[in-house]
């Protein structure tokens, strides 16, 4: 090896905290790769077809920022005071009892990552097609997952190193396309300073829907507290990873909405689901859209990689507590909990040869604020009845933050129920089976893996 082949191969060691555990680095790609996904390069077109301002639309992508902001400044607490894998899990099962943090365990380890990592997986079959017309969508779709699912196999070693270098290239991708837009696009007669009547856009109903989805284009702040076993120094290390995921998303959040409008009639966006393809087609003419097609197919690549890593870490660690689910908490010689990894593959493909993973996703997604929600409080709840527990990290502004976050989350949850009355339900029936579950195979005091987890 020469010694420039050596610094580099140190250099990316240092990176990814190769033999020693994940890396802020890695910790921060997974965050940054999990949130960007299909839902930012879609959002814009019913957006502006009821907000037609450009200010307007900024500040509601920069709030949306905002409140996943004060989410993460919640889950660090937890995290720095809980640093065990498997997110809401651990969270819920330490703040309020083990049976809540299954309920959002057994969501998580059946569907909650299976569905998601299907649908970037279909996106990736037709984002591919729309560069390559004659490609087959689905065949691509299991292929691309079956890909990610092995490179997971192979250990944190080269997942880590995988997951830095394609987030990485999905960001360089996305500043490519964000200067090209304002240096190529030609401007539209559209302003980013408030203008009269801004107001009224930012007080009125579909600002407050449109929060809604820009939110769950936000979804995924919180992926570092699913693998915060295997970071080096959880208690310094998560907020950080979750602090600069969170920041760097929301720029690249407002600069895409930024030069779509500006390179994009108002006109030409509104209403349309592709709205990428679109503002692509402004720009680079013709080739637009397989240009936009080609960096959203490499940016789902890190995003399916990101969710086929912390989702079996949920199952890995129930299968810790839980003697009947025990098998999947084995680790491979190369330190992947390789039963877990199968499990969520075997489910992902079977919603994608269903095609059932939009109605999945659209039934989970209740159970998932309402776990959100009661992380968030539980902040408060263990504020005030355990005052005395160590807290390495404090959430910056309590509590004010949490109260943001649980408002907005409440509203979502209001939403939900009021415009999908029968999905919200039925996510919160699946959410009780676990009940069931967890009444059937409690796991015994001396099977548990973590011996403080309260009954």
């Amino acid at each position: 090896m020469t010694a420039s082949h050596a610094g580099t191969a140190a250099w990316m060691g240092r990176l990814t905290g190769s033999g020693a555990g994940v890396s802020v680095p890695v910790a921060t790609a997974i965050v940054v790769a999990d949130m960007i996904g299909v839902g930012v390069f879609t959002s814009l077109g019913f957006q502006v077809k009821d907000i037609p301002s450009g200010f307007s639309i900024l500040l509601l992508w920069t709030v949306g920022g905002i409140v996943a902001l004060c989410g993460v400044f919640a889950y660090s607490e937890l995290g720095a005071m809980f640093p065990r894998s498997s997110g809401e899990y651990n969270f819920l099962g330490r703040a309020y009892h083990p049976a809540f943090g299954f309920l959002a365990g057994w969501v998580s380890a059946t569907v909650g990552f299976a569905a998601p990592v299907a649908l970037a997986a279909m996106a990736f079959g037709e984002y591919a097609k729309s560069v390559v017309p004659d490609l087959p969508p689905i065949p691509l779709a299991i292929g691309v997952v079956w890909l990610v699912s092995l490179v997971q196999l192979t250990g944190v070693r080269h997942s880590s190193t995988f997951q830095l270098i394609s987030t990485i290239l999905k960001v360089v991708l996305i500043v490519a396309f964000l200067v090209a837009g304002f240096v190529v696009g030609a401007q539209q007669p559209i302003a980013f300073t408030p203008q009269p009547g801004d107001l009224a856009h930012i007080v009125s109903a579909p600002f407050a829907i449109g929060l809604v989805f820009v939110m769950y284009s936000f979804s995924g702040w919180n992926a570092a507290t699913y693998i915060i076993g295997e970071m080096n120094t959880p208690q310094q290390s998560l907020p950080r990873a979750l602090l600069a995921g969170t920041l760097i998303v929301l720029v690249l959040y407002v600069a895409l909405n930024a030069v779509f409008l500006y390179s994009t009639p108002v006109s030409a966006l509104a209403g349309q689901l592709d709205v990428a393809s679109v503002a692509g087609s402004a720009i680079f003419g013709s080739l637009g859209g397989r240009i936009v097609g080609a960096m959203i197919c490499v940016g789902l690549i890190s995003s399916i990689s990101a969710m086929m890593w912390i989702g079996p870490r949920v199952m890995m660690t129930m299968g810790e507590d839980i003697p009947a689910l025990r098998v999947f908490s084995k680790r491979s010689a190369s330190g992947a909990p390789a039963y877990a990894v199968l499990f969520q593959l075997a489910i992902a493909n079977l919603l994608l040869f269903t095609r059932s993973f939009e109605a999945v996703l659209d039934f989970i997604q209740f159970a998932l604020l309402f776990c959100s929600f009661f992380t968030v409080a539980g902040v408060i709840k263990l504020r005030i009845t355990d005052p005395d527990l160590p807290r390495p990290y404090r959430t910056w502004g309590y509590p004010f933050t949490p109260l943001v976050f649980l408002l907005v989350t409440a509203f979502m949850m209001y939403y939900l129920l009021t415009e999908r009355p029968v999905q919200s339900l039925s996510g919160m029936l699946v959410m009780l089976a676990g009940l069931l579950i967890y009444a059937a195979f409690r796991r015994r005091p001396a099977a548990a893996g973590n011996s403080s987890h309260r009954e």
